[in-house]
């Protein structure tokens, strides 16, 4: 009797299953994801912090010493000169990167012969080796035979800069190699939400006499609010954290022009052994990225609030 009303009747609906085994289900789609974030993501976050408050060289046992690590930081002018290196390529990457994308994605944006090459040829830097893109770069910018140099020589530039061999342009090099190698990715974001505005807006706006600039000011930059602060957003995640293109095309130099947070972290930890000086440079450099995560959320409410 049971069974039989537990069965549903011809053409009714099926029997309701259990909630616990959707949630069973949907706890499956998501664990490995956990696991890995926790094995790879979580857990070295926690022991970094711990690190951060110890003395250790991965020979010894670990020793306690509180904030004698972040007393150092104090008095360590390698950590100064690493953190204004950091803050110059920030200023430098984010709103050229910005500009460029943005740039791109507009011309692109549009019915052209060909357009999807260039798309993908604006693209492609993204996906190439950076240790081709850096070496290639390297050659451009070389001091005496790269054609960088041998063009403003051209223009009649007498003494063209030295680029990467050079203190005072070898920053500006790093992140001219960087907006180049980036730009297209964050074109493809700029381009998907291009598309998501009405044309409507566009058609409306020619019949009432606006110009291009017009149009781009008052419709386009609006409507890709969101777009541009999640760009924003990572621009500056990724740009604090930039170790790989600076170590490949100068390794910190000349001298100390080009040393940022990121490599000194390396140096300190993996080539000097210091992992709980390394550590504490590392939470500083989280607490500076969450730092600026927060003001940015908190600028771009009180900016979708107006």
């Amino acid at each position: 009797m049971a069974q039989a009303m537990t069965r549903s009747a011809p053409g009714g609906s099926p029997p309701k299953r259990p909630a616990w085994r959707g949630i069973l289900i949907g706890w499956s789609f998501i664990l490995p994801n956990f696991l890995g974030f926790a094995l790879f993501t979580l857990i070295p976050m926690l022991a970094a912090f711990a690190l951060a408050f110890l003395k250790w060289d991965s020979y010894n046992s670990p020793e306690w010493v509180g904030a004698a690590n972040f007393r150092r930081l104090l008095s360590d002018e390698n950590f100064y000169v690493a953190l204004r290196n950091t803050f110059a390529y920030a200023g430098g990457h984010i709103p050229l990167t910005l500009v460029a994308a943005l740039g791109l994605a507009v011309a692109l944006d549009r019915k052209l012969r060909g357009v999807q090459f260039f798309r993908t040829a604006a693209f492609f830097p993204y996906i190439t080796s950076l240790v081709a893109v850096a070496v290639v770069w390297n050659m451009l910018f070389n001091p005496t035979a790269g054609p960088v140099n041998q063009f403003l020589h051209a223009l009649g530039v007498d003494d063209p800069p030295r680029w990467v061999a050079s203190t005072d342009w070898a920053m500006p090099a790093v992140i001219v190699t960087s907006v180049w190698r980036d730009m297209g990715y964050y074109m493809v974001l700029f381009l998907a939400g291009l598309q998501t505005i009405p044309k409507e807006y566009y058609e409306a706006a020619r019949v009432d006499g606006a110009n291009t600039w017009q149009r781009f000011w008052k419709i386009t930059l609006p409507c890709l609010r969101p777009t541009t602060f999640f760009v924003v957003v990572m621009l500056t995640i990724q740009s604090f954290k930039v170790l790989d293109l600076i170590v490949v095309m100068t390794d910190g130099g000349p001298g100390r022009s080009t040393l940022v947070l990121s490599q000194l972290i390396y140096r300190e930890g993996i080539t000097e052994g210091r992992f709980g000086y390394s550590s504490a440079i590392a939470l500083v450099l989280f607490v500076i990225v969450l730092t600026v995560t927060v003001v940015q959320f908190r600028l771009n409410e009180r900016s979708s609030t107006r």
